[in-house]
């Protein structure tokens, strides 16, 4: 969705500068994900596209990890008709917490925000199917990475961006010139 990207670019979604982000990796380039969500007429579009893209999968279920995967979640699901699941963390690992329950051969869509590394998505990828549940689908609003993800099931990205992350001990100097900025949160 190039009206995605230019939203975001003009709603200041769309950072420049050295980020430490929350895989860990360094960038110059960060997408502040709450410019879109703090934007329901935008989400709920882009959510859309997703429900539409997973409506055939089967899904009997849509699963997102918090924070903003909660939000993508309850849209998604709205707009398929389904129940949602919110994956939280506890004790340093994702859980099902509050009485959420999955049942083994369901089959679960996961939603989430920005996808860099994917570390948030397979755990709760993880977390489906060692409760004996099926992953059918992963959608994402934005796709950043530099690889992209194999899940072993569809994945959509309503944006796919080149946004290059470097590793602690790869930042490039011109980068660490620049001061450092840790914005996002897992």
């Amino acid at each position: 969705m190039a009206d995605l990207l230019k939203l975001m670019e003009e709603s200041g979604a769309v950072l420049k500068g050295h980020f430490l982000l929350t895989s860990g990796r360094h960038s110059d380039t960060y997408f502040e994900k709450f410019r879109i969500l703090e934007r329901p007429d935008v989400l709920s579009e882009v959510c859309g596209s997703i429900a539409d893209r997973f409506r055939d999968s089967g899904a009997e279920l849509v699963v997102g990890p918090t924070t903003g995967g909660i939000i993508i979640a309850f849209e998604v699901a709205r707009r398929l008709g389904l129940p949602a699941l919110y994956v939280e963390r506890a004790d340093g690992k994702r859980v099902l917490r509050r009485g959420a329950k999955l049942s083994a051969g369901t089959r679960a869509l996961v939603v989430d925000d920005v996808f860099t590394t994917g570390t948030s998505v397979r755990e709760v990828v993880e977390l489906i199917r060692d409760a004996g549940a099926e992953v059918c689908g992963v959608a994402v609003l934005v796709d950043r990475s530099e690889t992209p993800p194999d899940f072993g099931v569809p994945f959509y990205s309503a944006v796919r961006v080149e946004a290059v992350s470097y590793a602690p001990d790869e930042v490039p100097e011109w980068l660490a010139a620049i001061p450092i900025t840790k914005p996002g949160t897992r």
